[in-house]
Formats: structure tokens, C-alpha cells, sequence
């Protein structure tokens, strides 16, 4: 009996002994140097198992480079960096008051949600340039519904896209496309909104709250500036028709010409709007006249000298002037957004690679898959659409090359809505600006929808 009661207490003893060992363990591994612990060891593993042999893997570093290598050399330039001053320039120049009497949480709903969609649409920019003009608008206070509504618009409703698309691939898909697109960015906004409604109170109750400042500058003058920098984006960006006449083809084919007037615009706004100084405003457009002379086949080069004289321009301006304001609300974008934009996409390309060319995860499976029309191949095609980075216009092709090799129609439709309008560099940076919560239940919310609707057509026609 004493040898019983003896043992009890060197039991115990011993139990609480292992309790505080386990928990030293789990403080060290869930803190400081037990982390960097962790990564070592998972970094290592990961090279010693590493097939480098594998000709698969070595195909999806060739991929990841190659798709970062296409997305720096024909989106950065000509459409990011665009839209980081536009971005800027809404945080620098708009007035809190006029994104909350439009886009605010109090605003008329079919007022705010009818601004987004179209303002949204008139971009008609990849999944990642929109990123910063959603950005934009959303840190100067406009409502969830609206932003997600614009978010979704600026690159699945494309006016060119819905002809190209049902053009190619037949008139009854790209009409579905075209009335799909614009009703997902009203109801996708709607549910964004509704979901977390009460959130949004309480956003809406601290924007009556807060005092408004008044206005820099008349409504007009800064419309005239937005609109000279959404245009340089547009005109830039202008792709190609199918059709060598009519509106499209004209427009691509004075697109330059059209981009460097609304430059001339912005610098003249520049000199009324912000007070810049002529002699400046002219300095810094100097290196790119002769660019656009001698290299009238390379007009990309005057683009980027007329970018790098407008930082230049404006980093000289004095600290605390509007110019100089508008360029830190610029790089604070940038910053934001860049790291995590380029990382997707090397991780993107890792994955699924570029159009018609194969990666780590082999397209046969996708096509395979999709082959039918059943509820499950929809799902797949949309979250493989979701993940997938789809430059502007480039999804009409692909679609029609899976079509090509066996995909239903339903599923074609599928990635229409949710490939253009959500990729995994997106979702990385979206995540950054609305939290995860946010960021995953948008992502949810396309993916969804898609697959029903696609779903829904193909067992219509």
C-alpha cells in the first residue's frame, strides 16, 4: 500500500515533467530561432528529394522564367506602371467625399454599383493591372460591393474580347460571356457587400463620423487628369482586331498616336492642374520625342522615356507639394503590390506554365477533365481558370485550342468568366489589400458562379 501511494506522486512528477519539456519544445519551434529551424530543415529536405533529372521540372523552371519573362517585357511597362500613377493620382487628387457620394457604403446602391461596373469596364486590363486602381479606390474609403464590382469588371468585361469571342468560338458563347460578365460584377459585388455587412456598418458609421476635407481641386480638373492618365493606359494597351476595318482596327492603328495626344494632355494638366513649372514639364518630355522619331517601330522606348522624365519631373518638386505627394502615394503602391505580383507569377508559371506549353502540372489532366459537362469539370475548370494568368485577350485563343482537343462547351464558358477575371498573382496581392477572409470568399464567389453558369449552359446548348 505504501509503495502504491509512494509511486502516484513519481508518476505525476514525471508527467508534468514531459508537459514542460513539450511546451519548451513547441514555445522554441513556434518562435524565433525555432522557425528559422523549421525552414532550414524543410529547405533541405526539399533539395535532397528534388528530382533534377525530372525533365517535367526542369520544363516548369523554364516556364516560370519564360511566363515572368513575357509579363515584364508586355504588361509592367505598358500597363502596371500606368496604373500605379492612376492609382496614385486617385489617392493623391480625388476627394474622399467623392468616392463615398459614389462608391461609398451610403451611396446609392444602383448609382454605385452602375459607376463601378462601367468605369471598371472602360479599363478592359489584365487580373493584375486592375489591382492597383482597386487599391486605389478602395483605401479612399468606397464600399466593398462597388470595389469588388469594379474589380471584377476591369478585366472580364472586355468589349473586344465578347466580339473576338464570339467571333471564334460561335455567337450563343460569347453572348453568355458578354451577359455573364456584366451580371457576375453586379451580383458578385452585391454579395461581397452582403456577406460582410456588418463590417461594412460599421465602415459606413466612421465615414459620417469622420470630418471631410474639401476639395484640392474643381471635379473637372481632376476628371480631365484621370482621364488623360486612364487613356494613356487604354491607348497603349489597345490590342489588335480580328478585322483589318471598322472602329477596333482604326483605333489600333493610331493607338500610339492617340496615347502620345493624351500625353500632351497630362502635361499640359500637369502645368494647370498641379502647378508644375513649363520649362520642367518640357525637359522632362525631351528624351522621348527623339525616341519616338528615330525608333517609330519601337514605341515602347518613348513610353518608357515619358514615364522616367514624369518620376524625374516629379521627384524634383519641393516635399509636401501635391507632385510630390502623388509620386509617394505612387511608390507606396508599387511597393505594395510588385513584390507580391511577380512572385505569383513565377509561381504561376511553375504550376500550370504558359499557354500551350507544359509545367509541373500537365494539361492533359485539365483537358481530360473537362472533356464533359458534368457539375465536378466545371468546378475544376474554374478553380484552374482562377489560378491560371491570362494576359488581355489571350484566353479566346487558349479556349479554342481546349475546345479544339475536347473541352464541353460548358466548361469553355467556365474559364471565360473566371480565368481573365482572377489568377494566382492576383489572389496574392488581393489578399494584402483586403485580408484573407475577403480575399478568399471573392475567390469563391467566381469560382462558383462560373461553374454554374457554365454548367448551366452547356446543358442548354
Amino acid at each position: 500500500m505504501t509503495t502504491t501511494s509512494q509511486s502516484l506522486p513519481a508518476a505525476d512528477s514525471l508527467r508534468d515533467s514531459a508537459i514542460r519539456r513539450a511546451r519548451a519544445t513547441w514555445q522554441f519551434l513556434a518562435h524565433g530561432e525555432g522557425r528559422m529551424l523549421a525552414a532550414l530543415v524543410a529547405g533541405f529536405t526539399l533539395l535532397w528529394l528534388l528530382p533534377v533529372e525530372s525533365t517535367r521540372l526542369s520544363g516548369a523552371i523554364h516556364e516560370s522564367l519564360a511566363l515572368a519573362h513575357d509579363y515584364a517585357r508586355d504588361h509592367v511597362v505598358l500597363c502596371l506602371v500606368p496604373a500605379f500613377f492612376i492609382a496614385g493620382a486617385i489617392s493623391s487628387f480625388v476627394s474622399q467625399a467623392s468616392v463615398l457620394r459614389y462608391l461609398g457604403p451610403l451611396a446609392s446602391k444602383p448609382l454605385a454599383y452602375g459607376v463601378a461596373s462601367v468605369s471598371g469596364s472602360v479599363l478592359a486590363v489584365c487580373s493584375c493591372t486592375v489591382l492597383p486602381l482597386f487599391a486605389g479606390i478602395y483605401s479612399m474609403g468606397a464600399g466593398l460591393g462597388p470595389a469588388a464590382a469594379f474589380l471584377y469588371s476591369g478585366p472580364a468585361i472586355n468589349v473586344l474580347a465578347m466580339i473576338l469571342t464570339a467571333r471564334v468560338l460561335g455567337f450563343e458563347i460569347g453572348v453568355a460571356r458578354a451577359v455573364g460578365a456584366v451580371v457576375f460584377s453586379v451580383v458578385i459585388g452585391v454579395l461581397m457587400a452582403f456577406i460582410f455587412r456588418h463590417e461594412e456598418a460599421r465602415k459606413a458609421k466612421a465615414a459620417a463620423d469622420l470630418p471631410m476635407p474639401a476639395a484640392r481641386h474643381p471635379l473637372w480638373q481632376n476628371t480631365l487628369l484621370l482621364a488623360s492618365l486612364l487613356a494613356i493606359l487604354v491607348f497603349a494597351n489597345w490590342s489588335a482586331a480580328e478585322s483589318v476595318s471598322g472602329f477596333f482596327a482604326a483605333v489600333f492603328a493610331l493607338k500610339w498616336w492617340l496615347t502620345g495626344a493624351s500625353s500632351l494632355l497630362l502635361a499640359g494638366l500637369l502645368v494647370a492642374v498641379i502647378d508644375l513649372r513649363v520649362v520642367g514639364v518640357v525637359v522632362a518630355a525631351v528624351p522621348a520625342l527623339p525616341l519616338a522619331l528615330l525608333a517609330p517601330d519601337r514605341p515602347a522606348y518613348a513610353f518608357v522615356a515619358g514615364i522616367v522624365g514624369l518620376i524625374v519631373l516629379l521627384a524634383a518638386a519641393p516635399e509636401g507639394s501635391e507632385a510630390r505627394e502623388w509620386l509617394d502615394a505612387t511608390w507606396s503602391f508599387a511597393k505594395q503590390v510588385t513584390p507580391l505580383l511577380l512572385g505569383g507569377v513565377l509561381l504561376s508559371g511553375f504550376l500550370l506554365g504558359r499557354p500551350g506549353h507544359e509545367a509541373l502540372v500537365p494539361s492533359a489532366w485539365i483537358t481530360s477533365v473537362a472533356g464533359g459537362n458534368t457539375l465536378v469539370a466545371n468546378l475544376f475548370v474554374a478553380v484552374s481558370g482562377a489560378l491560371m494568368y491570362f494576359a488581355t485577350l489571350t484566353e479566346v485563343p487558349i479556349v479554342q485550342g481546349l475546345v479544339g482537343s475536347g473541352m464541353g462547351h460548358g466548361p469553355a464558358l467556365t474559364l471565360l468568366l473566371a480565368g481573365p477575371a482572377l489568377s494566382l498573382p492576383s489572389i496574392l496581392v488581393l489578399r494584402s489589400i483586403m485580408g484573407t477572409k475577403k480575399t478568399l470568399v471573392y475567390s469563391c464567389l467566381i469560382v462558383v458562379l462560373s461553374a454554374l453558369t457554365g454548367w448551366v449552359y452547356g446543358l442548354l446548348f
